[in-house]
């Protein structure tokens, strides 16, 4: 990019409620364009959790940049981005890949700078490590539970509970009436049911 161009910027803002404003992270941002002499072109505001499944505008952003519409990504904290390492991560790699820069104001980082992909660098690490804690905590977790005798999974189905469906199904009755007569879940019943038919078709 030539040196006399004005960088092409857009703002993500984020509040978790609506009893809550975005026009402080706004303002905060255009103080520091104005003085970077960046060209802001787009705004993306969003109100939703940092872990909300569904985050329309960090879509709608992540879509544009894909697009290239803009140079750079600028947000208060890294927090208004996600807050989860493993997110994060995913994020800051796919702006590496698209060729977008990351400006993060409270943690001055900046990614046009080597110290600053550094530090999206470490993110990344850290991201890994965590994912590796989670799943060796978890089966850390089963492995206890199975010591103490917990069982996983469905649990099976007496042979005289089956029976009794097959009985029960066999006079006509229907899936819901015999569920509720025996005090059994409908798919069990269901599940019977099916095996009943493949074995007449058979």
């Amino acid at each position: 990019m030539e040196n006399n161009k004005p960088r092409r910027v857009a703002f993500y803002v984020r509040v978790s409620t609506g009893h809550q404003s975005t026009e402080v992270q706004t303002m905060r941002l255009r103080e520091v364009a104005a003085r970077a002499n960046w060209d802001v072109v787009a705004v993306y505001d969003e109100t939703a959790s940092g872990i909300a499944r569904k985050r329309t505008a960090l879509e709608k952003m992540m879509a544009d940049a894909r697009r290239r519409r803009f140079d750079m990504v600028a947000a208060v904290d890294v927090s208004r981005l996600g807050r989860s390492l493993h997110q994060l991560a995913g994020l800051f790699e796919e702006l590496h890949q698209i060729g977008c820069d990351l400006y993060l104001d409270r943690e001055a980082v900046d990614t046009s700078t080597a110290a600053g992909r550094a530090l999206l660098g470490m993110a990344s690490v850290f991201a890994s490590f965590e994912r590796e804690m989670i799943a060796e905590r978890t089966h850390a977790g089963l492995a206890r539970a199975r010591a103490r005798g917990s069982r996983f999974g469905r649990p099976p189905t007496g042979d005289g509970t089956c029976e009794a469906i097959r009985s029960l199904r066999s006079q006509g009755l229907g899936i819901n009436k015999i569920a509720a007569e025996l005090k059994v879940g409908k798919s069990v019943v269901q599940r019977i049911a099916d095996e009943m038919k493949a074995e007449a078709t058979a």
